[in-house]
């Protein structure tokens, strides 16, 4: 009896997945799966030949060279997780407005769109007028393109403002947050969901130091991560946005999708809250090496699908 094959989607900057993911493979054969690994833009794959196709280390698909055949390309693949209507929405961080609608907190953001055609001076009066702020791609993976600066220094601003341009002429939405201090004193907590159902949660250090820049073609950075148990507070903050997530999925693809994975960014907002820094549905960082039930949880969720 020949056994299910579960392909694992990755880059050409990671041919053999993320270190992170590098023990699925063998925890997939564990499972009567044979594993394989294929980089998604390869000619040479057989997408109707490959079974399942598991979402992995496809850092690379929200390079401007990549993004439009990246979508395309989840489009043809038949059996692909997640979802390719999930993956579409996913993929341009717009969706935040859509979650706010769903009654999400959300970093207040200042939204810069390539057809307002701003000057340099209409951006520096959308810039705040005092602390730190952020300024990031709407479409962006692993933190490229983004940057951290300090609203009174000309410098900084200047900076600030030629990132905007960057990205702004090359016809991406450019994000403008002010910079959370709870993040420097808490982090970020990332809660990971398989199938549905909460597997393990992680604190997240800072990454973005006062002279943070990111190009668009840097390599992922690598976070600091902890491992942790959510309070009953963080878990039903997750609750809210996963059901949020699943009223956005029904409005986009008129019904309900069953995620398989699934990785929630939030940030305490200082009284008590929490504000949504992402969802993360397609090259999400699971952190599977981060506990010891995390890896096994995620093949455990994909033989789920593979058997059920």
């Amino acid at each position: 009896m020949t056994q299910p094959i579960v392909t694992l989607a990755t880059s050409a900057d990671y041919p053999h997945l993320d270190a992170d993911d590098q023990g699925l493979p063998d925890a997939l054969r564990e499972r009567g799966i044979e594993p394989r690994v294929a980089v998604w833009n390869d000619p040479d794959v057989d997408w109707d030949e490959v079974g399942i196709v598991v979402l992995r280390s496809v850092r690379d698909y929200a390079k401007r060279r990549h993004y439009a055949s990246f979508l395309e390309w989840s489009r043809s693949v038949p059996r692909l997780l997640n979802h390719p209507s999930v993956v579409g929405w996913n993929s341009d961080k717009h969706y935040l407005q859509r979650m706010a609608a769903y009654g999400v907190p959300m970093i207040p953001t200042t939204w810069l769109e390539p057809e307002q055609q701003l000057s340099k001076h209409q951006l520096h009066t959308r810039f705040p007028a005092y602390g730190d702020f952020v300024v990031k791609p709407a479409v962006s993976s692993g933190g490229r393109g983004t940057g951290r600066y300090t609203a009174m220094d000309a410098g900084s601003r200047a900076d600030a403002i030629n990132d905007a341009v960057h990205h702004l002429h090359r016809g991406r939405t450019v994000m403008v947050q002010r910079y959370l201090e709870e993040v420097d004193r808490k982090g970020e907590l990332s809660l990971v969901y398989f199938n549905g159902v909460l597997s393990h949660a992680v604190e997240k250090a800072p990454m973005l130091h006062p002279s943070f820049r990111s190009t668009d073609e840097e390599e992922a950075h690598e976070e600091i991560v902890r491992a942790r148990e959510p309070s009953e507070q963080e878990w039903l903050w997750g609750e809210r946005v996963r059901k949020a997530i699943h009223g956005v999925i029904k409005e986009t693809a008129r019904r309900d999708i069953q995620l398989l994975f699934n990785r929630v960014d939030v940030v305490s907002d200082g009284e008590g809250g929490f504000y949504l820094m992402e969802v993360s549905l397609i090259d999400a960082g699971l952190y599977l090496t981060s506990s010891p039930q995390a890896m096994t949880n995620f093949a455990d969720a994909i033989a789920q699908r593979v058997f059920w």
